[in-house]
């Protein structure tokens, strides 16, 4: 409702039955349609669908691996529609990973999938996709994602810390009209490892990749304590985070915003952005669920391809 009269325009890819059932209007505001350029015509009376059926009918808030062939079609179908240039970018909804899991699904999450779908390559040799978290005036973006933490040392190498930082500072020309930005690379150990004596990964894995960045042309700074990098007074000095493992973004995305964070993809052929929050079982179907991860998604989308088509 809050996108009706202002936009963007958007389609649904998904079941149609579920979301008129899970919907308090039910039907009576969806629509199906048969292609993309008929939901821009109809976006401001009632709520595209690109149907796509469940095999089974679902109940809110109980996952079941007999969804994920749908639900993994509905990615494959978005992602095809913006390859296409059908449609100007992806929002994908949060997924649930277990039930996928159990019915094969060989990827840890959608980032994964869709650099897999779009075999995207970025910058340099850089390749992506790179998860980047937004939130008011923080862009945080992760060298190891879903890693389990205990594994996040061994997972670093001066490889992966680079390619990062090459595609968010490409990411930060491209999407976001930096013209010279600037990237700030978190430490992993307290006191950025005091010169190896609190953990030789600064010294081993962290400076030099922060030397290699510099030598190819990235503006950085750092690696810098993370219990540092977040008062805005630091965030001020810098266009984007570039965060170690996961909570060291996270964290401090979701301080400054809680409801309104985005989760967006960098270093793909595609836009592709979605809620910075996951599928909330615990009240689904009851409509306590709030909507501003979602709508700052999508406004978040429609930026960036604007940006990408000047």
């Amino acid at each position: 409702m809050e996108l009706r009269h202002s936009g963007p325009a958007f389609l649904v890819v998904g079941d149609y039955q579920s979301l008129a059932s899970a919907s308090a209007a039910g039907a009576s505001i969806l629509r199906r349609v048969t292609a993309p350029d008929a939901a821009a015509k109809i976006f401001s009376d009632c709520l595209p669908v690109l149907d796509i059926p469940l095999r089974a009918p679902v109940v809110a808030g109980q996952p079941s691996s007999a969804a994920a062939p749908a639900i993994i079609r509905w990615i494959e179908t978005a992602v095809g529609l913006a390859l296409s240039q059908a449609v100007s970018g992806v929002v994908t909804a949060p997924i649930a990973k277990a039930p996928l899991y159990e019915a094969g699904f060989r990827f840890p999450g959608h980032t994964e999938f869709l650099g897999e779908l779009t075999a995207s390559e970025s910058f340099k040799g850089a390749r992506g996709p790179v998860m980047m978290l937004a939130a008011g005036d923080l862009r945080a973006s992760l060298v190891t994602v879903h890693e389990p933490l205990s594994r996040v040392s061994s997972a670093l190498t001066v490889e992966k810390i680079v390619n990062a930082g090459l595609v968010t500072a490409q990411a930060l020309r491209n999407d976001f009209g930096v013209e010279a930005p600037r990237v700030a690379l978190a430490a992993l150990n307290p006191h950025a490892g005091e010169s190896g004596k609190l953990g030789r990964e600064e010294v081993d894995i962290i400076e030099p990749a922060a030397r290699a960045m510099r030598s190819l042309g990235v503006d950085l700074l750092g690696p810098w304590p993370a219990d540092t990098m977040f008062p805005a007074e630091m965030r001020r000095r810098y266009d984007a985070a570039l965060c170690l493992y996961h909570d060291q973004a996270l964290i401090p995305v979701k301080m400054l915003d809680f409801w309104g964070g985005v989760n967006i993809t960098l270093g793909l052929p595609i836009v592709r952005t979605s809620p910075d929050h996951g599928v909330a079982f615990d009240i689904a179907g009851r409509g306590q669920a709030r909507a501003d991860s979602l709508v700052a998604a999508l406004r978040a989308a429609d930026k960036i391809a604007q940006r990408r088509s000047t």
